[in-house]
């Protein structure tokens, strides 16, 4: 185990997010424009799925790096990034102290104590704390348009300090209220210094949820395809690499405030999303679209099954339509959906034979079939 401020210099990457070379990344890093100011970037995480992509964006951009976390999880970095270990599960946050950091970025906080012993070790040591937290944060989502003021859920619990991952883990529905609490932590212990950022979705090369990849990977494979709804409900969605960068420049500014981190730039239809997919990855997907009560019968759940879609009506009619003016007004900025769906196309395909066959969201191909067949059955084309 390396000592707790080990200093590493690692040899460039290998791949760039799994799918280019080091001279690849080098030249991608030459082109992105170096701060004004470099910092001492503190990422809480970092080995996840945007905090690879922050990290190499932050090296990009002339900061120095330092990553806590249990060191679970090794990564090869394209320049000097220093490794605190210890794990906020247990409070052993030791290798924090006595440091200081020009800005913190805590990406992977679900638990309220978290951020409170976080706090403790950084309140006063840390210019600028960014905290990631979620729009599942929000106690409501029938609204379209809501922004930022929206009401956030309640917990109802007895103790929210004394809740765990395995407590959380038991009952999902305490993901939005715990977000919720944990984002009123950091603002106790970093009064005025307080950045909140709620993604919605995150998309892209490196996602171990499958949430976005299984409509690249599907459309690739072309043929008959099960489309949710009519087409016409709205997807937001963003990708990890974007949020990542926006997230340090953020960094950058010290802007303060909370901020929806979703997108694309403009509406987007599922169907829109799906033929623009399409068209990225060259596919002859024959898309048939599956009315809702079809899919409540046959229980086909949205968002699992049927990744990245939510139904625009009724309770979540406000889902997929947040408003993300705030964000875009401070610099947020979007790739081309053909980059995201090539891009993860690409990454995925470097994955091992056995993590390909077994996506963790979406219909399997036996079970789209079966469906299918159904779907013409009572809903025949003419």
């Amino acid at each position: 185990m390396p000592n707790r401020r080990d200093l590493i210099k690692l040899a460039p990457l290998a791949a760039v997010a799994g799918l280019a070379g080091a001279s690849t990344w080098a030249r991608a890093a030459e082109a992105v424009p170096k701060a004004k100011k470099p910092l001492r970037l503190l990422i809480l995480g970092g080995t996840g799925f945007i905090g690879p992509h922050e990290v190499r964006y932050a090296l990009a951009r002339g900061h120095k790096v330092t990553l806590f976390n249990r060191g679970q999880h090794s990564k090869e970095w394209p320049g000097e990034v220093e490794q605190l270990l210890g794990d906020r599960n247990t409070g052993d946050l030791k290798s924090l102290a006595g440091r200081e950091w020009d800005v913190c970025i805590d990406n992977p906080t679900t638990l309220p104590f978290w951020v409170r012993d976080a706090g403790k070790q950084l309140q006063g040591k840390v210019g600028h704390y960014i905290f990631i937290s979620t729009v599942s944060v929000y106690a409501r989502n029938d609204e379209r348009d809501a922004d930022e003021t929206a009401a956030v859920a309640e917990y109802k619990g007895k103790d929210a300090m004394a809740e765990t991952l395995d407590s959380f883990h038991a009952n999902m529905e305490l993901y939005g209220p715990l977000k919720a609490l944990s984002e009123k932590e950091a603002e106790k212990w970093f009064p005025k210094k307080t950045t909140v950022i709620r993604p919605g979705l995150i998309a892209g090369p490196g996602d171990e949820t499958d949430r976005f990849t299984y409509w690249p990977v599907r459309m690739a494979r072309g043929g008959a395809t099960l489309a949710p709804g009519d087409g016409t409900d709205t997807v937001q969605f963003i990708d990890a690499r974007d949020i990542a960068e926006w997230i340090v420049r953020m960094a950058e500014s010290g802007q303060t405030g909370t901020f929806n981190a979703t997108g694309p730039q403009a509406p987007l239809s599922m169907a829109a999303m799906l033929k623009g997919i399409g068209s990225a990855v060259h596919s002859d997907a024959d898309l048939q679209w599956a009315p809702n009560d079809f899919l409540d019968k046959n229980n086909v759940q949205a968002w699992s099954d049927m990744p990245v879609w939510i139904p625009g009506q009724g309770e979540t009619a406000g889902f997929a339509h947040r408003n993300v003016h705030k964000a875009q007004k401070a610099g947020l900025t979007y790739r081309p959906l053909a980059s995201t769906a090539t891009d993860t196309l690409a990454w995925f395909r470097t994955q091992p034979a056995e993590r390909q066959a077994k996506m963790k969201a979406g219909l399997t191909p036996e079970r789209e079939k079966e469906l299918l067949a159904a779907l013409d059955r009572e809903h025949p084309k003419v």
